[in-house]
């Protein structure tokens, strides 16, 4: 399980299975990369759940990554066959992993694993039923260091803005949210690391020592 800082980096397992990314040529835990496939079309296509069948290409959860595989045309170097991409392909890439976190946190609060609104986060935090705290991008800086990480897992999301956070709950606008531990809890934290990384404005700031959540 990776877990957050406030910057939304992503502390990753030891045993996570490891890729080589096409445009930096670093091999790194493929928790931190966004898999790609060549569609019968030559077409590339984002793989963001990893099951669509074909050879595996490995970019890492960067917009700048992302970019340069784009601009040097490295998804062909991967294939190792000639391959189209859409003009938008980083776009979509983002805007699937919104689609992701927003579903999943949505999911969590419907099975009770999460909770939004300062009281009611605060008082997770108090009791410890909190692993990850949530809080909006385009929120106060003063209202949201009232409250700060799970003390054991550090786990935080800060990339989603207010309207997006609300989305997820069912409201208008969100600042403050929370999810426990278990259920979708893994797959949101991941997915929202790798969004963090392909948004160009993260609302994260100073890493936070983080663990596992589960």
């Amino acid at each position: 399980m990776c877990a957050l800082g406030r910057g939304g980096h992503k502390k990753t397992r030891d045993d996570d299975p490891e890729r080589r990314c096409i445009a930096t040529g670093e091999v790194q835990p493929k928790a931190g990369l966004i898999r790609f496939v060549v569609g019968p079309d030559d077409m590339v296509v984002p793989d963001l759940l990893e099951k669509l069948p074909g050879r595996g290409i490995w970019v890492a959860a960067d917009r700048a990554a992302l970019e340069l595989a784009v601009k040097k045309r490295l998804f062909a170097r991967g294939a190792k066959r000639a391959v189209q991409m859409p003009d938008d392909l980083v776009d979509r890439i983002e805007a699937g992993l919104l689609r992701r976190v927003v579903d999943g946190i949505s999911l969590a609060r419907k099975a009770g694993r999460a909770v939004a609104g300062f009281e009611k986060v605060k008082g997770w935090l108090a009791t410890g039923e909190a692993t990850v705290l949530m809080q909006a991008s385009d929120g106060s800086e003063r209202g949201k260091t009232k409250l700060r990480p799970p003390s054991e897992t550090g786990a935080f999301i800060g990339c989603l803005t207010s309207s997006e956070l609300g989305l997820a709950f069912g409201r208008e606008h969100v600042i403050h949210g929370a999810l426990a531990a278990g259920g979708l809890t893994t797959r949101v934290v991941e997915d929202a690391a790798k969004l963090s990384g392909v948004r160009k404005n993260d609302g994260g700031s100073a890493p936070v020592k983080g663990t596992k959540t589960t």
